[in-house]
């Protein structure tokens, strides 16, 4: 499993923003939107192209265009919706799946309640968004689902990252044993877990903050 912390300096900034307590709802969203746009650019550096050539205006030109079968993008239900868009900005021709879980406030385990995944994903590079990699056990769940569907590589974007939760995902998918590769993209890794499976610092809950408390 690899770690790719996005350390440029707009990456930081709308990070920064979007911690701030005092950033409302709108803003939340708008931020998210473009913070997402932002690390999907780093996430789809390795994804599969093939080689082309097309007719310009004055002549020919060799270029990529992405390889077959399209990628699937799986935002995990509900807080993963605020990201789609901003995903979906780079891979208008992706497909789109999706999962929902539910994590147990007391166990901190997650339960699958949702599972709209194609089949067969042979050959099919997947990219995962969740904007909080707290636990890492919804994470592992999906990554999981992915790879017995036959997923060629699994992408996790997140906004925020806690140690704690990558190196369950390290654990999970050390990248031997015909494991597909799963890879983790954020904008940075915090400190810590509290005693509730919050990030601290953080920037509270992603799914109210996008969406508003249920």
């Amino acid at each position: 499993m690899r770690t790719l912390v996005a350390g440029h300096p707009l990456v930081t900034h709308k990070l920064t923003l979007l911690r701030d307590a005092r950033s409302d709802r709108a803003k939340f969203r708008s931020l998210a939107d473009e913070l997402v746009t932002l690390l999907a650019y780093e996430a789809t550096r390795e994804i599969r192209v093939e080689t082309v050539t097309v007719q310009t205006p004055v002549g020919q030109a060799e270029g990529v265009r992405l390889a077959r079968p399209v990628p699937l993008i799986v935002p995990v239900l509900r807080a993963g919706i605020g990201m789609l868009d901003g995903m979906t900005r780079l891979l208008p021709t992706a497909d789109v799946g999706f999962v929902g879980l539910v994590r147990d406030e007391e166990s901190l385990v997650a339960s699958t309640y949702a599972d709209r995944l194609p089949s067969d994903l042979a050959g099919r590079d997947t990219f995962v968004l969740d904007p909080m990699l707290a636990t890492g056990g919804t994470l592992a769940t999906v990554a999981g689902m992915l790879a017995t569907r036959g997923a060629l590589s699994v992408t996790a974007i997140c906004l925020l990252a806690a140690p704690e939760g990558l190196l369950r995902l390290e654990e999970a998918f050390p990248g031997e044993g015909g494991v597909p590769p799963v890879r983790v993209v954020t904008g940075a890794v915090d400190e810590r877990l509290n005693d509730k499976g919050y990030i601290v610092p953080g920037l509270g809950d992603a799914g109210d903050r996008l969406f508003g408390e249920i």
